[in-house]
């Protein structure tokens, strides 16, 4: 008897979270799978009847906005790595005993929505308003100038809000580094550059690869910073298939759309880890 409840404690622990996936992840996955691969409109109903066309006329008619949100989501992930990375070294080897409090400030954010965030943004980036309109007033800036409706909007609406997502992986794997091992570099002769190249930036690999997994999938399938910061010409694929179930209500062009853009971010996912070296980050991130 002990032997059977042994066994089947693991999968009882697992049974809540498999149970949650399983209703609100793979049946709805499903669900628009098959809504993919039917015809018809919301008048007559929808009929299951494989047709592909949906993907086709998909990538065809909006393949711009997909390169567009592939590229703002690629920019968006190294622009906070760039900026993510020195905060979070700075927190794991120069924060004591304050680390909670600074973790604490990366995450305080979160505490308010995140339209009411990228809202934020689009007061702080409006033409006239309280960044850009005293530089216009004093003349440091032409009265044409405008940041809103531009990339510029969007990507950096996009790295603020899902920075700490970056931020948190990152000071993880950087707070697990034996502060021994930059001694021992040093004691080497190893310059500053060199031990962050070789003992830092090798060891930090897991958090960054985590990071960008975290930052990269939502930056790219997001629509809210491109409905609130951008304009006509920076709409994403999230955008058009919002308006393609909510509007038009072409759920199998909505649906196909979806799946097109998980399929490419998967295959983008998979590329990545095998030139960083799956395998390699793991065994680190094991040591």
């Amino acid at each position: 008897m002990r032997t059977l409840r042994a066994r089947l404690t693991p999968y009882a622990l697992i049974f809540p979270g498999g149970l949650w996936l399983a209703i609100f992840f793979v049946v709805p996955t499903l669900v628009m799978l098959s809504l993919s691969l039917q015809s018809g409109n919301v008048v007559d109903g929808f009929a299951f009847t494989f047709n592909w066309h949906s993907y086709v006329d998909g990538v065809t008619t909006y393949h711009d906005q997909i390169v567009r949100s592939l590229l703002y989501g690629l920019t968006a992930t190294v622009v906070q790595i760039v900026i993510g990375f020195p905060v979070a070294y700075w927190i794991a080897f120069k924060g004591g005993a304050r680390k909670s409090v600074y973790l604490f400030l990366v995450l305080l954010p979160f505490l308010v929505s995140f339209v009411l965030r990228t809202i934020s943004w689009q007061f702080l980036l409006s033409d006239n308003g309280i960044l850009f309109g005293p530089l216009k007033d004093i003349g440091l800036l032409p009265q044409d100038f405008r940041v809103l409706a531009t990339p510029y909007a969007v990507i950096g609406g996009l790295s603020y809000n899902f920075l700490p997502f970056m931020i948190l992986p990152m000071y993880v794997a950087l707070e697990r580094i034996d502060p021994r091992l930059l001694e021992a570099a040093q004691d080497l002769y190893a310059s500053r550059a060199q031990t962050f190249l070789r003992v830092v930036l090798p060891l930090s690999l897991p958090g960054v690869f985590a990071g960008v997994l975290m930052t990269f999938v939502p930056a790219t399938s997001d629509y809210v910073n491109s409905s609130v910061l951008g304009g006509t010409n920076t709409t994403m694929i999230g955008n058009v298939i919002q308006n393609q179930f909510l509007v038009n209500q072409d759920y199998p062009v909505a649906s196909a759309l979806s799946f097109t853009l998980m399929a490419l971010l998967l295959i983008g996912i998979f590329v990545y880890a095998r030139a960083l070296g799956t395998e390699d980050v793991l065994e680190v991130a094991a040591r």
